[in-house]
């Protein structure tokens, strides 16, 4: 995925979940919207080098999107609209060879019991594989953990997953790690120990656990290996 022209900065302040302030390379402060709804731990210090987007949209109220956030020499990506794009490419391209051989794949595509709406939707001869797709930008002690803050929705896409997978389709969690330190994929059991314990249920139920790193860089953002899944 090829990103538009970037502005760099430093990171003031983010507050009010979607607002961040930055100063300009020239001095100059703006304001502008953080389009990422968790804690954003590790992410958002102020100090810190990011870049922004500029949006042609005049009548936008906030002109400028932070885009991503350069933490311990690594750039991270935080723009939770990218990763279903970023996993939909991969899968097109065949850099995830664990979701090849569907003929259609469609995106945001109702399902279940709690009417959620699936990130991926697989079909072809083998049958129908529903994909859902986190986004991972925290990391500790190299690990990348999920999530970085409660997330009930989160669980209730493991149940959603839980039970496609009772119905007879394949049901698949893909970690999309948008950055280069970790090593590894893991729960954040002290930040959401309810989201460990039934991602540890889906996969003893089927459903299957997979990660991808992004390389990410100011020009463009691409998955590119496998990281194994720690639930141990």
């Amino acid at each position: 995925m090829t990103l538009p022209p970037l502005i760099p900065g430093r990171l003031v302040k983010r507050y009010k979940r979607f607002l961040a302030d930055v100063a300009l390379e020239d001095g100059s402060l703006v304001t502008a919207h953080c389009p990422n709804s968790g804690s954003m731990l590790g992410c958002n210090l102020p100090g810190l080098p990011v870049m922004l987007s500029l949006s042609p949209n005049p009548n936008r109220k906030l002109a400028y999107t932070w885009e991503l956030v350069q933490v311990g020499g690594f750039w991270v990506g935080l723009n939770t609209m990218l990763p279903n794009r970023l996993a939909e490419e991969a899968i097109l391209d065949g850099t995830i060879s664990e979701l090849q051989g569907y003929r259609q794949l469609r995106r945001e595509v109702p399902y279940g019991s709690e009417r959620s709406r699936i990130d991926i939707l697989l079909e072809g001869d083998q049958g129908r594989c529903f994909v859902e797709v986190k986004n991972v930008t925290l990391v500790a002690d190299g690990l990348a953990l999920f999530p970085d803050a409660v997330t009930e929705r989160g669980q209730k896409h493991l149940r959603e997953l839980i039970e496609v997978v009772k119905n007879g389709a394949r049901g698949v969690i893909l970690f999309t790690v948008q950055r280069g330190d970790g090593r590894a994929v893991a729960p954040a059991d002290v930040i959401d120990p309810t989201y460990g314990r039934l991602l540890r249920e889906a996969v003893v139920q089927g459903v299957e656990a997979l990660a991808y790193r992004a390389l990410v860089s100011p020009e463009q953002i691409r998955l590119t290996e496998r990281l194994a899944v720690q639930l141990d």
